[in-house]
């Protein structure tokens, strides 16, 4: 192991990020309870913290049109949609009493940096095989609420080997919620194992390994995810092209906090996906190539605009991509500490931007047509897409 990969595991993957953003306070992470899902919960506000659900502090629902739109949602992370009940449930289950006061620190943060140390102090609560067995079952049960169809999920693998947790026993309690998610919701659901870039490229390779192992039990793909700017995409090279030829799909976080020449290092890692993209449109050139080779890009407007990357949502780029002809889908990233749904971005998409009702079925569509799901599959869900459409 090189010096350099040795210091970067010995650390704390979230003391590592250095992105500054804006220093507005964002208090949210209780839209979605209900008091009856937990006795401990009866006298918790049944509204986010800041009342602000979305940027356009709209309070409408979204309409059944958007509700009812088949949808598939490609940017999603697991650890991201732990709901505050069933963080509450979890920790009960281990005896603890936790307070509303604890509930509220954790869903609270003033930046991005302070996003990534509340989203470490969350997931530091999941630590048993059921733990995760019961936040993917939750999160399939949300999904179906919202007409998902099909999700492709990111796991913050690095995290857990970081933590010299047993891997082995927790991908079984993955695969339990999946296949009872399955059976219950009828929801499709692939997984996408998720390297900290901060960590070096040795531990991404090895999480990389993880993913190959467990190929056949629906793990689809791998990506990096963490500071752009500490780990550019050039470092992670040699475990891209083994993992494409051990059978991978290829992501990447990029243009998300780093510049434009991280989306370029990521085109050159052969991704097919690149998650966020937001700082993409700074290169006019960019833009073109990611539009002529229609590369998708996972846009996380509700995401980009909470973390303070992008302080005023109607500057966000995603109108622009659009009318550039680049492949876009719309994604919550980390739903339960945004406060969103896949129906409100949509919603926030039509509202903030313009898109009309026929933008977003291509934009739906589009989410299906960008899935690592196999051709077969795919087809079959393009189908009843268009089905659906049509009627």
């Amino acid at each position: 192991m090189s010096e350099a990969n040795r210091s970067a595991q010995s650390k704390d993957p979230f003391q590592l990020f250095g992105t500054k953003a804006s220093s507005g306070i964002f208090h949210f992470g209780l839209a979605l309870l209900s008091a009856a899902e937990l006795p401990l919960l009866a006298n918790l506000p049944l509204r986010l913290y800041n009342q602000d659900v979305t940027p356009s502090a709209s309070d409408r629902p979204p309409s059944s049109f958007l509700r009812l739109l088949p949808k598939a949602e490609l940017h999603l992370h697991l650890e991201g949609a732990i709901e505050p009940a069933t963080l509450f449930e979890i920790r009960q289950r281990r005896g603890e009493r936790p307070t509303q006061a604890e509930v509220e620190a954790l869903y609270r943060y003033q930046d991005f940096q302070g996003f990534l140390l509340s989203f470490k102090n969350i997931t530091e609560h999941l630590r048993t095989p059921e733990d995760y067995e019961l936040v993917t079952y939750r999160l399939m049960q949300r999904l179906k609420e919202e007409n998902v169809l099909h999700a492709e999920v990111y796991v913050s693998v690095g995290v857990c080997l970081w933590r010299k947790q047993d891997f082995a026993a927790i991908f079984e309690g993955l695969d339990r919620g999946r296949a009872r998610g399955a059976r219950d919701f009828g929801i499709s659901l692939l997984w996408i194992f998720d390297a900290v870039r901060q960590l070096g490229a040795e531990a991404a390779q090895k999480v990389f390994e993880l993913a190959v192992r467990y190929h056949d039990r629906e793990v689809v793909g791998i990506g990096i995810g963490g500071d752009e700017q500490k780990a550019p995409p050039e470092l992670f090279r040699d475990a891209y092209a083994w993992s494409a030829d051990h059978g991978m799909r290829l992501t990447a976080h990029a243009g998300e906090t780093g510049p434009p020449e991280s989306v370029w290092g990521a085109l050159n890692l052969r991704v097919e996906r690149v998650g966020h993209g937001l700082t993409a449109f700074h290169d006019p050139d960019l833009v073109e190539e990611l539009a002529q080779r229609q590369v998708p890009v996972e846009i996380c407007l509700t995401s980009n605009f909470r973390t303070g990357l992008c302080p005023n949502l109607n500057d966000h780029p995603v109108k622009n991509y659009f009318d550039h002809g680049i492949m876009i889908t719309l994604n919550t990233d980390d739903p339960a500490m945004f406060g969103t749904t896949l129906a409100r971005e949509y919603q926030l998409a039509q509202q903030t931007f313009g898109f009309t009702d026929e933008h977003l079925r291509e934009l739906a569509r589009n989410s299906f047509e960008a899935s690592f799901l196999p051709a077969e599959k795919k087809l079959e869900f393009l189908n009843l897409f268009d089905a659906a459409a049509a009627r």
